[in-house]
């Protein structure tokens, strides 16, 4: 028997992803952002509101990068989901992190987090069914650390997940499947 639970953003796992911008004064910002994902193989769509920080300074410097959160990195992780930019300026220094410039794009690389997606501003829809921030993705950087070969090896990034039915974050390492193959045994 299935049971009605008092819930309406269920899906699981929700990534936890870091978005780092470029305050005005040249400072770092950076967010934690449960709600995105991938729109196509080279946009990422991010549903966050104009009064975040980060959606202005997107806005003003047209980049920001897109960090995969790591377990090592969980807590400054949620640092910087519950604490503002608008009311603290400095929440990449509070949080012992460091940042570079990154390659491709006007926005900061957190250099803690193993995975970055560097992507220029493409638009903010605002409209009833909007989906916040689309970037498309112009360069894509990765930890030697995390590396096997030539191709990212997650279980070494050991990306953090978010469960919305429990606000707590599962560690995503533990590989099950292999993917356009396992399922191809059950076709006739």
């Amino acid at each position: 028997m299935r049971k009605k639970l008092n819930i309406t953003e269920g899906i699981f796992p929700m990534p936890v992803l870091m978005v780092a911008t470029y305050n005005e004064d040249g400072s770092v910002n950076v967010m934690n952002a449960a709600w995105g994902t991938m729109q196509e193989r080279d946009h990422v769509v991010l549903n966050l509101t104009e009064t975040h920080k980060t959606v202005q300074n997107i806005k003003a410097r047209g980049a920001f990068t897109v960090s995969i959160a790591d377990a090592a990195h969980v807590v400054e992780a949620d640092y910087f989901g519950v604490e503002s930019g608008n009311r603290v300026p400095d929440k990449l220094d509070n949080s012992g992190l460091t940042a570079s410039k990154a390659e491709s794009v006007d926005a900061p690389v957190i250099n803690e987090f193993p995975l970055c997606l560097e992507c220029e501003f493409v638009e903010y829809q605002n409209n009833k069914y909007g989906c916040g921030v689309i970037g498309k993705v112009v360069n894509v950087t990765a930890d030697e650390s995390v590396m096997s070969g030539d191709k990212v090896d997650m279980t070494l990034v050991n990306a953090i997940a978010f469960d919305p039915y429990t606000h707590g974050y599962y560690k995503v390492t533990e590989r099950v499947g292999e993917a356009f193959k396992d399922g191809l045994r059950l076709k006739k």
